[in-house]
């Protein structure tokens, strides 16, 4: 027996966890058109554009990439989410390094498409770009293109024509798939060239259709699923496919619908939001049985999930979170929440994980469905300005344990063998589960309790004590390989191994403060060193034992005992692993110690070229190839030093970020932005509502023209309504029945003078998932006899209802439909006015049919020099439309990577509204005495971090009391040195060229 000098009483009590297992079994044979089974060897490497075919396939375990087995360890990012192509980049880097091997995307055909036929994939908007980028980055790409995506979107991702289109959606339905027919050949016309079978990209997974709960049993159901497959085939797309089902239904699994006699190329997958509240569910193989049970649905293919909660989406006034925002969110679903759930999953056999969302970005312009607001942070590890949150802590934990153990892609539940056992504590839940090629071994212990439990493992005759903190999980591991050597058992999670140099370097984490006891096979004594912080060590009957408390990181090497590699065991808590980044290169691994973030890494002759970002004084060391004697950092080399370690550590540490300076927003003007109300505004070029029928499913009224906004081709924002009559001697009061959505607003002016507001509710838990949020507004009158008269009425909509039912909810009317008098019965004539001609660059969703809107008001280079100065806070009280604008200009150095808000605060009390513009770009909308939000982020690209910009703000106020703006300030929301270059988003303004003139009616 030896004992380190540094061996210290607090592990004295902690005996051995476990010896190394053995097991076998072998694979079923492979479905036909599946990819050959090698159960063995390393996971695939990290993916790209290499131009080599591959096979893509699977088995009941998992998924198979060239024959191997692969966990996808997945997250959801929309690129529609984050308007800066520039900065797609730098969030896929960012997944990229904390673990993630795929990226789930959806493509919002709202977003593409601003007329029947007509498919945009330029600018913000590049597909073929995001794709290209992923797998430059090197992560697989789960595609899912629609037609229905859901996602908290207008309309779940339909265009706004397609409402006023005949056909009934998501059946099989003619019309309707003569449309998405079109829409899915613009799609795959794309992704055929981005699929890993012939090595164009990355794609390894398609969906089809999300969340199809209705017409199941029906034929205008299956034919319709039926039609999708067939057109995704026929368009050339040869990966497998699948349906995300919402929840454990069973719904569209495989042979559950035609697909043209093809087997073995489609998946069964499930969603899941379980509350952090409750007790984390068996979902996968592994849990109940039966069609209801999750994986069991379908036993021949991966347990998928293509939507796993990684947050939670928050309404209009944050009932979800009780009024605290997404901040909330990110509280209740934390990082224990994640080792909770997700290691549930894997212990469940989940092999195919997706965690939505990961990073939740902005659902700018109109984009976002009536019951969400302009933030979809999500609570998601990334948060909505980019910022690494402590959420991806774990996710990194077990991403680069499932690249590093190959094992843990087919697991099987056993019982534990002679000589072991686990004596789960009150509240502790234990997995025990083998990988039966292998032997190796690993158990999930899951605490449901507030407090810190114990759980006893026995093996061998030698127990161990593991705690597990309250409300959270941990993971050990036995049987595993190190490089070249084979791990007994841990009581800390191991979280990746590599080969470096000379020597294999394993880390292993936990919580901090936590005593830990590793064991590794040596078939002879070997040579122990405690190179770094507090160890001990006993090596006994063919067993090394490694004692540490986790505390920064503890670094130990084991040299040889029968292996002719040396083992460097770093032991680190969790705030250290987070300095910890792999990075696989053609010329090897590297393991970097120290940034805030590690971007790429390549190796030219002797020099490790790094990139990535700093928030503070970091040291750089670097274990690499052998050879490697150089390090450059951003660029910049650095003189660096041989540790005893066997890494290299640059001489001094890099560079924090320096401070970023944000000017005050002055120099406002200001104008009246609402002429349409004015009794003489001149309407003729209006469209006039001639229309007596509708696709729409809310009816006519009787006698009544049509008056849906969506009937004259206005999809998205405000819509004007002027109304001409005469012969109303005797009416006392109008009643306007409009459809907005949550939180819609209605204003009324008769021959110029305000008859009031009416506005939606603030929906609570129980109502914000309902859909058509309709309402009729009375209003007292009394017109003039023997004149005429002109009724003014604006609508505000909050977009479309999503059509999660399929049942064409999408097609609720948004703005008036129908219009009564009492005492009178005039002829009423109708203009309606909305959005002029999208703008080409921003697109359809940008804009809305404000006056300021269609004159330009929002776009930088608007001569706005006759308009009023302005100051705020303000505090006005009348019922109309107010425009703002400024600008201002940022220094923020090139070498910084500023996340930068906008902050609107003022008075809860006051009752208005903004909407946002940035350089001509829809950032969102703020309502002041709903809230929550407060904060709106400015995406770099859109805006000049390094020139001049223009801030345009549309205030609707409802007359009832003082209108602000109060405060509006600009807001540093995290910063670094580093991060990715960034080029502008076109941003044109008025007059020739894109965007919407000066002169639009």
């Amino acid at each position: 027996m030896v004992l380190s000098r540094r061996t210290f009483s607090a592990l004295a009590g902690t005996a051995a966890l476990g010896l190394s297992l053995s097991g076998n079994g072998s694979d079923e044979a492979c479905a036909a058109g599946r990819a050959p089974l090698a159960p063995t060897g390393p996971a695939p490497a990290t993916p790209a554009a290499d131009g080599r075919k591959h096979t893509v396939g699977f088995d009941r375990h998992s998924m198979l990439i060239d024959g191997r087995r692969l966990v996808i360890w997945s997250g959801e990012f929309h690129p529609f989410r984050l308007p800066s192509p520039s900065l797609w980049r730098d969030v896929l880097q960012k997944m990229r390094a904390h673990g993630y091997n795929a990226v789930s995307i959806y493509v919002a055909w709202n977003y593409h498409s601003p007329a029947p036929g007509q498919h945009d994939f330029t600018g913000v908007r590049d597909l073929d770009l995001f794709l290209r980028t992923a797998a430059e980055t090197g992560l697989y790409v789960i595609l899912r293109p629609g037609p229905y995506i859901n996602a908290e979107v207008d309309a779940g991702g339909f265009p706004g024509w397609l409402t006023a289109t005949a056909g009934v959606a998501r059946t099989s339905d003619p019309t309707y798939l003569k449309h998405v027919d079109q829409w899915l050949t613009a799609v795959d016309r794309i992704a055929v060239r981005h699929l890993h079978t012939d090595g164009g990209g990355t794609i390894v997974l398609y969906q089809l259709e999300n969340e199809y709960a209705d017409h199941v049993d029906e034929p205008a159901g299956r034919d319709y699923m039926a039609h999708l497959y067939a057109k995704v085939r026929s368009d050339g797309i040869d990966v497998p496919l699948f349906h995300n089902d919402k929840g454990r239904n069973g719904h569209w699994a495989p042979g559950t619908f035609d697909t043209g006699g093809e087997r073995g190329r489609y998946l069964y997958g499930f969603d899941g939001y379980p509350s952090p509240f409750k007790t984390p569910p068996d979902w996968g193989y592994f849990g109940p049985g039966g069609i209801k049970g999750g994986s069991t649905a379908s036993p021949d293919t991966p347990g998928f999930i293509p939507e796993f909660g990684g947050g939670w989406f928050d309404p209009w006034g944050g009932a979800e979170f009780d009024g605290l925002g997404y901040a909330e969110s990110r509280r209740t679903r934390d990082a224990a929440y994640e080792r909770r759930f997700y290691l549930t999953n894997l212990a469940n056999g989940i092999t195919v994980h997706n965690v939505y969302m990961t990073f939740g970005g902005t659902s700018w312009g109109w984009l976002p469905a009536p019951i969400v607001y302009t933030s979809y942070d999500y609570g998601a590890a990334i948060d909505e300005a980019r910022q690494p949150t402590g959420k991806l802590v774990p996710m990194r934990q077990i991403g680069r344990l499932l690249q590093s153990v190959p094992d843990l892609a087919r697991l099987d539940r056993a019982d534990p063998p002679p000589g072991e056992s686990t004596e789960a504590g009150p509240g502790i839940k234990a997995y025990h589960l083998v990988n039966p090629d292998t032997g190796a071994r690993f158990q999930v212990l899951r605490n449901d309790t507030p407090a810190e439990a114990v759980a006893t493992v026995t093996l061998g005759g030698a127990r161990a004590e593991v705690p597990v903190p309250g409300l959270d999980a941990r993971l050990l591991a036995a049987g595993i390989a190190l490089g070249r050597r084979r791990l007994s058992g841990s009581t800390a999670q191991p979280m990746l191994w590599l080969t470096a140099g000379r020597q294999d370097i394993a880390v292993f984490t936990g919580r901090a403060g936590e005593p830990t006891r590793t064991w590794l096979e040596a078939a002879s004594e070997p040579r122990v060193t405690v190179l770094d912080g507090e160890a001990g060590y006993r090596y006994e009957d063919g067993v090394l034992r490694v004692d540490a408390v986790l505390g920064g990181i503890t670094r130990v090497r084991v040299e040889d005992g029968g292996v002719t590699a040396p083992l460097l065991l770093l032991f680190a808590d969790d705030e250290s692993s987070r300095l910890l980044w792999r990075h696989d290169t053609p010329s090897g691994p590297l393991l970097v110690r120290g940034p805030a973030l590690l971007r790429t890494a390549v190796l030219r002759g002797p020099a490790a070229h790094l990139t990535g970002d700093t928030t503070g004084a970091a040291d750089l060391e670097v274990w690499g190839p052998r050879g490697m004697s150089e390090l450059v950092w951003n660029d910049r080399a650095s003189k660096s030093r041989a540790t005893a370690s066997g890494s290299l550590l640059a001489e001094r540490p890099l560079a924090g970020v320096g401070p970023v300076r944000l000017p005050a927003l002055t120099g406002w003007r200001r104008a009246e932005g609402d002429p349409e109300s004015a009794a003489g505004h001149d309407d003729s070029a209006w469209r006039v509502t001639d229309r007596t029928t509708s696709y729409s499913v809310t009816p006519v009224p009787a006698g009544q023209p049509v008056l849906f906004a969506d009937d004259y081709g206005f999809h998205y924002g405000d819509v004007w309504y002027r109304g001409h009559f005469a012969d109303a001697g005797g009416a006392d009061s109008v009643s306007l029945t409009y459809v907005a959505g949550t939180q819609g607003l209605l204003m009324a002016w008769l021959d110029g003078e305000p008859l009031g507001t009416h506005r939606m509710p603030v929906p609570d838990k129980k109502t914000v998932r309902k859909g058509t949020w309709a309402a009729t507004a009375t209003f007292p009158v009394r017109p003039r006899e023997g004149r005429s008269h002109v009724l003014s009425v604006l609508v505000r909509p909050m977009q479309r209802d999503e059509d999660g039912k399929a049942d064409d909810t999408h097609k609720a009317a948004r703005g008036l439909t129908a219009v009564t008098f009492t005492g009178a019965a005039p002829a009423v004539r109708w203009h309606i006015r909305g959005a002029a001609a999208p703008d080409p660059v921003r697109g359809p969703l940008n804009t809305g049919g404000l006056h300021g809107e269609r004159h330009g008001w929002h776009l930088p280079g608007f001569a706005d020099g006759d308009w009023r100065p302005a100051a705020f806070p303000r505090a006005e009280r009348r019922q109309g439309v107010t425009w703002y604008r400024t600008g201002f200009r940022l220094a923020v150095d090139s070498g910084t990577d500023a996340s930068i808000g906008l902050t609107l605060t003022d008075d809860p009390a006051r009752a208005y509204r903004v909407q946002i513009f940035l350089n001509g770009w829809n950032m969102g909308q703020y309502i002041n005495d709903v809230g929550p939000q407060h904060t709106f982020v400015l995406p770099n690209g859109v805006l000049r971090t390094r020139g001049h910009n223009t801030l345009a703000l549309a205030v609707l106020s409802d007359g009832t009391t003082p209108a602000g703006p109060g405060r509006v300030e600009l807001t540093l929301l995290g910063s670094a040195a580093g991060g990715v270059p960034v080029t502008p988003v076109p941003s044109p303004g008025p007059g020739p060229g894109p965007g919407p003139g000066p002169g639009s009616a």
